[in-house]
């Protein structure tokens, strides 16, 4: 019997005693982080927001199998969001429309949830009207034509059914009752009300399609109501993504359990405490982009090269050869050669070991 299914649905229960610990961690390192990141000041607040989103983006997309252009949702956010990041390269509707959700729940977090808000998340998350090649019901709670809505691995004709959602006729009920829930006052911790909001919706399941991401955006929009603010410096779709297996297997036994769902909230607040830790590179980066402009604030870099170095401090995937800086920059060979001789020359970038063809570059930053 899933967990739906039950009389009592949706009364959740839990055991708060053997919770309170756990809450009480993540409410202090959530407030230390806040406080932290409070004392650099609104710049460097966006730069790890952005950094943050990024990620969050980026992450929650990978859950579902879908590998996103990590620039351009960097530049897509950074557009949005009012910052320069120099020139932005083409992005892709996909981009944009997961962009959208993300900045729409964090940014928006103190505005009510609604259907239409809901509709309008997933209509920004498949803009062709499909899943792959496949056409869904875009916009609107799944119908009766679409079947059974089920989670399944394994290869055609030895699926195994992890989980199936309620029914289409029960959907407009059931996310009536949720969106009210959502949008009610309580006195209720919103940490575990974010942990509950998860999994509610993703229980109910009322799309054909991009559950799993709207899930974790309403848990980012709950957890910014927690923190009153819209700036993110955690990544918590980053962790899960990390923790995927043991995600999947703990919503698998929650829904197929009794309405006691302390392990699944157990689980949820024990990977925020990880995502939140691991924030501390979010905040090691920002400082260090920081400290190499400030220390070289007297210096004149042209674009390029300040395109180059941002990407670099930014976090670059792989080497840096002369052939990527001319391809990053879209200039020529010998643009590339002079612009790194004269890092080279004021000692901000360092040839690396190899040499010959392979001849790569690291940004000099000061221990």
């Amino acid at each position: 019997m899933y967990i739906h299914e039950r009389k009592e649905w949706p009364e959740f229960r839990w055991n708060e005693a053997a919770l309170a610990g756990l809450l009480a961690d993540v409410r202090h390192w959530q407030g230390r982080l806040l406080g932290r990141m409070e004392a650099l000041g609104f710049p460097l607040r966006e730069e790890a927001t952005l950094q943050t989103l990024t990620q969050d983006v980026v992450k929650t997309s990978e859950i579902e199998g879908e590998k996103l252009d990590v620039q351009q949702v960097r530049s897509s956010l950074a557009r949005r969001m009012g910052m320069d990041i120099g020139a932005l390269p083409p992005i892709d509707r996909n981009v944009e429309g997961i962009v959208e959700v993300m900045l729409d729940a964090t940014r928006k977090y103190a505005e009510p949830l609604t259907e239409e808000r809901f509709y309008g998340w997933h209509a920004a998350l498949f803009p062709t009207g499909r899943s792959g090649m496949r056409r869904i019901t875009v916009g609107a709670w799944r119908r009766k034509q679409s079947g059974a809505m089920q989670v399944v691995s394994g290869p055609i004709g030895r699926e195994k059914v992890h989980y199936e959602a309620p029914e289409s006729d029960r959907l407009q009920k059931e996310m009536s009752r949720f969106i009210k829930w959502c949008n009610a006052s309580s006195d209720r911790d919103p940490v575990i009300k974010a942990a509950l909001a998860h999994f509610w919706f993703v229980t109910i399941h009322p799309f054909e399609d991009g559950n799993g991401r709207i899930a974790r955006a309403i848990a980012d929009l709950m957890l910014a109501r927690s923190e009153r603010t819209a700036q993110r410096f955690y990544s918590l779709s980053a962790q899960i993504q990390h923790e995927r297996s043991a995600y999947y297997n703990v919503l698998e036994h929650c829904q197929k359990g009794s309405l006691d769902i302390t392990k699944w909230l157990e689980w949820f607040l024990n990977c925020l405490k990880r995502a939140i830790a691991a924030s501390e590179q979010t905040l090691e980066s920002v400082l260090i982009k920081a400290g190499f402009w400030k220390a070289h604030a007297g210096e004149s870099f042209n674009e390029r090269q300040r395109k180059v170095i941002n990407r670099l401090l930014d976090g670059f995937e792989g080497k840096l050869t002369s052939s990527k800086w001319a391809k990053l920059t879209k200039c020529s060979q010998d643009s590339a050669l002079r612009d790194i001789s004269d890092l080279l020359g004021r000692n901000i970038l360092t040839k690396d070991e190899a040499g010959g063809r392979s001849t790569s570059y690291t940004l000099a930053l000061e221990k």
